[in-house]
């Protein structure tokens, strides 16, 4: 199993949308301009959040997006899930029937590695994610900030 770019796109433009959203809406464009993704493919992702409310569309001016629950309420699984991102290791989508319709001998190890991904992403809300991006981005405006503070020191000479 690797995740695609429609599992990761997905959870970055929603990070992007909860970390932006404010009291306004998003407009898809401005995500895509933050993260560099394009606006027709998120158009295509955002129809499917939608679809399985995670997202609310406004039209017309002033229209967008915005998260349809409180941020800490949606995990990164119901996020990938959404945009119909598989979470299986098996080959055989654990219908046990991967060897010429018979169980293979580790089947019972990819369904165990498939519980744990659905366990862990299932308990990684995007709240939790926003608040760790945001003090990411606060500790690298002041490490700039402290760094400039640095270059301005000036030093007499004799």
């Amino acid at each position: 199993m690797r995740l695609t770019t429609k599992g990761r796109y997905a959870v970055t433009a929603m990070l992007d949308l909860a970390i932006n959203h404010g009291s306004e809406s998003v407009t898809l464009r401005n995500i895509a301009e933050n993260q560099k993704i394009s606006l027709s493919y998120l158009e295509q992702l955002f129809a499917k959040l939608r679809k399985q409310d995670l997202v609310k569309g406004t039209r017309g001016p002033g229209g967008g997006y915005r998260l349809a629950r409180n941020a800490d309420d949606i995990s990164i699984a119901e996020i990938i899930r959404a945009v119909d991102e598989p979470m299986e290791f098996t080959d055989c989508n654990g219908l046990e029937n991967c060897k010429g319709g018979e169980r293979c001998l580790s089947h019972h190890l990819w369904v165990q590695l498939t519980d744990q991904l659905e366990g862990f992403l299932s308990n990684i809300y995007l709240g939790t994610l926003m608040r760790e991006s945001q003090e990411s981005m606060k500790q690298k405006q002041a490490e700039a900030s402290q760094s400039d503070q640095s270059a301005k020191v000036t030093v007499p000479m004799h």
